[in-house]
């Protein structure tokens, strides 16, 4: 299978970093709880005193909302929702060992980490794009929308949506639950020194799942010149 970005969304993000990881092997049994707690509570010491939305991590992609006709503080990227709720909340919602990490990983470093479930996605393409508008999207409720044209969007080559609003929202068709036993992580930043960011949240993901599952993990950094990652089978 082949994840990439479109050439169209390079070249109107150009600032954009983004990577991707697949591991296999995956269960349900771990316990990732050390680990959640360990990296939320990094999270939590940088909120202290202020706010995610003072991150850079969280206003460059408050930007790219905005450029995209998206009112930032109606639809926040993942990760400055994630933020929020444990400025909020203390915790973050407990999922799937697997989400548990990503998401805690995510608020760690600040810019959004999607885990799809690879047996959910229709190959051999998934690809991020902007949407035609014909796209299929199943929220986690069960309810199908539909992408506006022009909305950026994980879709797959059976027309599938994984995502709304690019970082704003994943789909319940390809979410990690109890059987999934292969995961594609996507990353993806916008502030300057993202491709740092990226690159060092993929070596501690790859490190994390080899430690807490018997899995074979792949990842790339993706850029404008090298947009494509494949794997599996």
């Amino acid at each position: 299978m082949r994840f990439r970005h479109a050439d169209a969304l390079w070249a109107d993000h150009p600032e954009l970093s983004a990577g991707a990881l697949h591991a296999t092997g995956i269960d349900i049994s771990a316990d990732v709880t050390a680990r959640v707690a360990e990296y939320t509570s990094r999270a939590t010491a940088r909120l202290a005193g202020t706010s995610e939305s003072a991150f850079p991590e969280v206003l460059a992609w408050r930007r790219t909302f905005s450029r995209m006709g998206l009112k930032p503080t109606q639809y926040r990227c993942a990760s400055e929702s994630l933020l929020r709720r444990l400025r909020k909340e203390g915790e973050l919602p407990r999922i799937h060992p697997v989400v548990d990490l990503c998401n805690a990983l995510s608020v760690a470093y600040g810019v959004p980490v999607a885990a799809l479930d690879v047996d959910r996605i229709s190959g051999p393409l998934l690809e991020v794009r902007h949407a035609l508008g014909d796209e299929h999207y199943t929220t986690f409720g069960g309810d199908t929308e539909h992408p506006a044209p022009g909305e950026v969007t994980f879709v797959d080559s059976a027309g599938r949506a994984h995502a709304r609003r690019w970082t704003n929202r994943q789909s319940g068709h390809s979410a990690v639950g109890e059987h999934t036993g292969r995961i594609l992580v996507v990353t993806e930043a916008m502030h300057e020194g993202g491709a740092q960011t990226v690159s060092d949240l993929l070596k501690t993901a790859a490190e994390e799942l080899t430690a807490h599952w018997p899995t074979t993990t792949a990842s790339a950094v993706l850029t404008r010149s090298a947009p494509e990652f494949v794997f599996g089978d």
